[in-house]
C-alpha cells in the first residue's frame, strides 16, 4: 500500500469472559479490509471475518458487512444484515447502513464482540490509541469497590470489604449488583423492548392464537364454524413453520391471496376442465370404492388423476403471480414476483393451504359426518369429522404443502436459470406429481408405508428449502439464519 491512500482495517477488541463491557484497548487481531468489496462478519465460514460459534453464539451467521460507501467516495460504511440481536455503533443501534469515521466502535449484539474501524497510512506497528468506549451502564454505587480484573483491563465489581452482610462475593455488572437502583424499564419491561417484542418474541403469532381461541369459544355449539376456525388455525400454524424455515419475507396479503385464488379455482368451472382432461382423456380416473385394483394400477391412475392434475392446479396461482411480477416496477416487482426458489416455495405452500382447507372442509369432513350420522347419530358424526380434520390439516406439511412447495422451488429456479426453464419445470412437475401419487396409493399397502412416504415428502420439501436458501440472491437478508445456539 502506498502512502497516497490509507489501509482500512478493523481491530478486534479483546474482552474478558462474562464481562459487561470490552477493554478500551484493541487486541492484536487486525483485519485488513478491501477497497474493492464488502467484508462480511459472522459465524458463517464463508464470511471474510469468521467468528467462533461456540464463543459468539449471539452473532448471526452473516451479521454485518463493512465496505466502501457507494454514495461517498473514499468513505466506508457498515450495514446490518438483518441480524437477530442487532448491531451498535458507538453504543447506538444501527438501522440499515451508516458511514464510518476513524475510531468508530462496532458491537455485534448486546455485549457481543467489538471492532474498531481505523485507517492506517503506514504499516501498523500496533493497535491504535483510541478513547474508551461509551459506558451504557451507570457508575456502580459506593457500596461496591472496583478492582482491576487481572489481564482484562476491566473493572471487577465485587463486594467491598465494608459490606459484611453479603454471602455472595462474586462480581456483578454495573447497575445489576444488589443494592443498585432499579430502573423504570426493569420494573416495566414492556416499556423498553420496542420492536424486538414483535420481531423476536413472536408477538403476532401469540395475538393470533388468542384471537382464534376466542373464536373457538364463540363457535362452540356450531360444528361447521368451529371446524373452520380450528382448521384455519392449524393450517396457519403449519404454514408459519414453513415460512420460518424459508426465511424470506413476503407480504402476508399476497400469501393469503394466493391460497384464496386456489380456492376460487376449485369452485369454478376450471376444476371441471381439469377433471375432463386428466380423468377423462388421460388415464386418471380412479373408481371410487374399488379395492380390487393392484398397487401399480392405482399408482398410475393417481399419477394422472391426482398428481398431475392437482399439482398443476395449485401451481396456477404461483404462475399468475410470477407473470404479474414481470410487469411491475421496483420495488413492487421484487416484493411480489417470483424471482428465486424461495419465492416459489412460499407461494406454492400458500396455494396448498387453500387447497387443503377446501378439500378437507368441503369434501372429506362433510362426507364422514354424513356417513357416521346415519349410523350413530349427529353427535358421533361431528366427533368423527373433528377427528378426521385434525390429522388431515396437520398432515398437509408432509402432503399438499410438500408437493406444491417442491414444485414451487422449480418454478423459482426456472426464473434464475431461464435457459433451462422447460427442463427444470418438467422435472419439478413430474417429481412433485410422483410424490403425490405415491402418497395416495401407498395406503393400500400399509399405514407404515404411508408414514414412510410422508416422511420422504417432507424430506424433499426441507431439502428444497435448504437449497433455495443457498441459491437465494438475498441470502444475506434471510431471517432463518438468525436462529442461533446461545452459549
Amino acid at each position: 500500500m502506498t502512502g497516497s491512500s490509507p489501509t482500512p482495517c478493523l481491530w478486534q477488541v479483546s474482552a474478558a469472559p462474562n464481562a459487561s463491557s470490552a477493554s478500551s484497548n484493541p487486541s492484536d487481531i487486525r483485519h485488513t479490509l478491501s477497497w474493492t468489496g464488502d467484508s462480511t462478519i459472522g459465524r458463517d465460514p464463508r464470511c471474510q471475518i469468521v467468528l467462533d460459534s461456540l464463543v459468539h453464539g449471539g452473532v448471526s451467521r452473516q451479521h454485518v458487512k463493512v465496505g466502501p460507501a457507494p454514495d461517498a467516495p473514499g468513505k466506508w460504511q457498515v450495514c446490518d444484515l438483518g441480524s437477530a440481536n442487532g448491531t451498535f455503533v458507538n453504543g447506538q443501534p444501527l438501522k440499515g447502513c451508516r458511514t464510518l469515521a476513524e475510531g468508530d466502535r462496532i458491537m455485534l449484539g448486546q455485549n457481543g464482540p467489538q471492532f474498531i474501524f481505523a485507517l492506517e497510512w503506514a504499516p501498523a506497528s500496533g493497535p491504535p490509541s483510541l478513547p474508551p468506549p461509551p459506558q451504557p451502564y451507570p457508575v456502580p454505587p459506593a457500596a461496591f469497590a472496583t478492582t482491576d480484573r487481572p489481564g482484562s483491563g476491566l473493572p471487577d465489581y465485587g463486594l467491598a470489604s465494608n459490606n459484611p452482610g453479603s454471602n455472595n462475593p462474586g462480581s456483578y455488572p454495573p447497575g445489576n449488583a444488589p443494592g443498585a437502583d432499579v430502573t423504570l424499564s426493569q420494573l416495566f419491561p414492556i416499556m423498553s423492548t420496542g420492536r424486538d417484542l414483535r420481531r423476536k418474541a413472536y408477538l403476532v403469532p401469540g395475538i393470533l392464537t388468542v384471537c382464534f381461541v376466542v373464536l373457538m369459544f364463540v363457535s362452540v355449539g356450531n360444528a361447521g364454524l368451529f371446524n373452520l376456525v380450528l382448521a384455519s388455525y392449524i393450517a396457519g400454524a403449519a404454514y408459519f413453520f414453513v415460512y420460518q424455515l424459508c426465511g424470506k419475507a413476503k407480504p402476508w396479503w399476497l400469501l393469503v391471496g394466493t391460497g384464496f385464488t386456489t380456492i376460487v379455482l376449485l369452485v369454478s368451472p376450471v376444476l371441471d376442465l381439469f377433471i375432463f382432461v386428466f380423468r377423462g382423456i388421460l388415464p386418471g380416473n380412479v373408481p371410487e370404492g374399488d379395492s380390487s385394483s393392484n398397487f401399480i394400477t392405482v399408482l398410475v391412475q393417481m399419477f394422472f388423476g391426482a398428481g398431475l392434475m392437482e399439482e398443476l392446479l395449485k401451481a396456477v396461482p404461483v404462475l399468475i403471480v410470477m407473470m404479474i411480477g414481470f410487469k411491475l416496477r421496483s420495488p413492487w416487482r421484487e416484493r411480489i414476483g417470483v424471482w428465486e426458489p424461495l419465492d416459489g416455495i412460499l407461494l406454492g405452500t400458500a396455494s396448498a393451504v387453500g387447497f387443503t382447507l377446501l378439500e378437507t372442509l368441503g369434501q372429506y369432513v362433510p362426507n364422514i359426518v354424513n356417513d357416521v350420522t346415519l349410523q350413530a347419530g349427529a353427535g358421533a358424526g361431528e366427533l368423527a369429522g373433528l377427528q378426521l380434520l385434525i390429522p388431515r390439516i396437520l398432515g398437509s406439511i408432509a402432503g399438499h404443502m410438500a408437493y406444491s412447495g417442491y414444485l414451487g422451488y422449480f418454478i423459482g429456479l426456472s426464473v434464475l436459470k431461464p435457459k433451462k426453464r422447460w427442463q427444470i419445470l418438467g422435472i419439478g412437475y413430474v417429481t412433485a406429481s410422483a410424490l403425490h401419487a405415491l402418497w395416495n396409493s401407498s395406503g393400500i399397502i400399509s399405514f407404515l408405508v404411508l408414514a414412510l412416504v410422508g416422511v420422504l415428502s417432507y424430506a424433499f420439501l426441507s431439502a428444497a428449502i435448504l437449497k433455495a436458501r443457498v441459491l437465494s440472491p438475498t441470502r444475506s437478508q434471510n431471517f432463518a439464519t438468525r436462529f442461533t445456539r446461545l452459549p
